[in-house]
């Protein structure tokens, strides 16, 4: 397995490696900043929770009929076109007087945008990268996504204490801006992984294929909801500890990167195999503790444990690749993103119609439940399920 290092020797990994960093740094700052500012104006945890991961919900339309341009787009071009929709989107945000449901449409309407994003960047990343190199790559990715959360989040929090959430919004459109600079100056005009225009049909077509193998579907899932559940346990970090939410979003990330470095670089294959399981339950069960409504410190030390778990996600990710024909990688990998990020959106609005009747520590629990019921469920259907050749790609059309 090729080290972290040699991959920044890899042309194009850096500028890659660095526009996302900038994209991330933006959706922390810009997230906390829009959850802080519409539960500041309405005092309700589900439209702050919508605000934040209410983006996710608009992934489903993406997923069904834009999808198929992760491999049919170039993708300097589209990465960078992307990148300057979410510094648009998000100034407008930041416009005064603009009511909540206005705010919540230009959520959705990124989202849509946003839907072709996780194909295209992964699916890039997998071909610049050799055969080996694409889980150490995807682990420095998410441990940079930690570690810009983390700083992120509590320079978001800082920031919101003595700036508007608006001037925090229109921080967040010049990361943005910033992103959409690196990428064009520094990837070069690759042509598309796959022929073809974008296209509904397109795209039905290759998510069936995709689907037709229960393999596949079983991954797919695994990657979806308990993650997806736990998600909405922290879209309820604002409505439960309003003043200390930007602490309870760098102790996650802190966790997730040391699931990250865990998973990606100190685990050898055989052992990182059979740790989807453990990882995914670990994601889930310290949530249980809000039951008992915990004071912030131990909150932070649970959430911290807890998203040690999002390793699992790598473990999955490299599964997935071995069963999909390259030809069909960037839409997988873009299945897997958009499905995974829909169902944060609708976990964080079920969550947070929760904690509407009840409470965010009783929504947390509950939610917290649910993700870990459907892992064992997940886990039981897996082992009756047994791997066939016609479910693996073949060998001329593997992923490189």
């Amino acid at each position: 397995m090729p080290s972290y290092r040699s991959l920044f020797r890899v042309p194009e990994f850096t500028p890659l490696f660095l526009g996302t960093a900038a994209q991330t740094a933006a959706q922390t700052v810009g997230g906390l900043a829009l959850g802080t500012l519409v539960y500041r104006a309405t005092g309700s945890p589900l439209l702050a929770a919508v605000s934040m991961f209410g983006q996710s919900l608009a992934q489903v339309l993406g997923a069904t009929v834009l999808l198929s341009g992760a491999d049919r787009l170039p993708p300097r071009t589209t990465l960078t076109a992307l990148a300057l929709a979410f510094a648009a989107g998000t100034a407008v945000q930041a416009l005064p007087g603009l009511p909540a449901g206005a705010l919540l449409a230009v959520v959705l309407l990124l989202g849509l945008v946003a839907s072709l994003g996780g194909g295209v960047r992964w699916g890039l990343l997998n071909e610049i990268l050799a055969e080996d190199g694409y889980l150490p790559g995807r682990s420095l990715f998410n441990m940079m996504s930690g570690l810009t959360q983390i700083a992120g989040f509590a320079t978001g929090g800082a920031l919101l204490a003595v700036l508007s959430p608006r001037a925090c919004l229109l921080l967040a459109a010049a990361l943005y801006l910033t992103a959409a600079l690196v990428l064009r100056a520094g990837l070069t005009a690759r042509p598309p992984r796959a022929a073809g225009r974008l296209s509904p049909t397109a795209t039905w077509r290759a998510n069936a294929e995709l689907w037709s193998s229960r393999p596949r579907r079983l991954t797919y899932l695994g990657l979806w909801l308990p993650n997806g559940m736990v998600v909405g346990c922290e879209s309820l970090y604002v409505s439960y500890a309003p003043h200390a939410a930007g602490t309870l979003f760098a102790c996650a990330a802190v966790g997730m990167l040391v699931g990250d470095v865990t998973v990606g670089r100190l685990l050898p294959a055989g052992v990182r195999a059979r740790l989807a399981t453990p990882l995914l339950l670990l994601l889930a069960l310290p949530y249980l503790l809000f039951a008992a409504h915990p004071p912030v410190p131990v909150a932070a030390v649970c959430v911290t444990v807890a998203s040690v778990g999002f390793g699992a996600s790598l473990v999955q990710q490299e599964r997935l690749l071995r069963l999909t024909p390259g030809a069909l990688a960037g839409q997988a990998l873009g299945l897997h993103s958009a499905g995974m990020l829909t169902l944060q959106g609708v976990s964080a609005t079920t969550a947070g119609t929760l904690a509407e009747l009840t409470s965010p520590a009783t929504a947390t629990t509950v939610t917290a439940a649910g993700s870990a019921g459907v892992t064992l469920a997940l886990a039981v259907a897996a082992r009756r399920v047994p791997v066939r050749s016609s479910d693996a790609p073949a060998p001329e059309r593997a992923a490189s």
